[in-house]
């Protein structure tokens, strides 16, 4: 999980991605660059463009890259409101059935 501010957002194909400045164990403050899937994949299950925004305070469950100590795929956000929202799950397309 990391916990932190958005410091930006990038909407553009072929994925979107956060920049999220998250405190590490040690207390010290490191900037994530976190994957998501495409933009029109995360318009299906419910997100628009104002879902994150740059300042926004967020949890992001996340998944480390295997070759980058600061990049992750995400999996779900946990808004600064507590709503939990996806962002691109095997089961989602099963829920949503691949449109919303």
């Amino acid at each position: 999980m990391l916990h932190g501010k958005v410091t930006r957002v990038d909407w553009m194909n072929p994925h979107v991605f956060l920049w999220i400045d998250a405190a590490d164990a040690s207390g010290h403050v490191v900037s994530w660059k976190v994957e998501s899937v495409a933009p029109n994949y995360l318009q299906r299950v419910g997100w628009t463009k104002q879902t994150v925004k740059v300042g926004d305070t967020i949890t992001v469950r996340a998944f480390r890259a295997k070759d980058d100590p600061t990049m992750a795929k995400s999996d779900s956000v946990t808004l600064p409101d507590g709503r939990v929202i996806t962002t691109g799950r095997a089961e989602d397309e099963a829920k949503f059935g691949g449109t919303k």
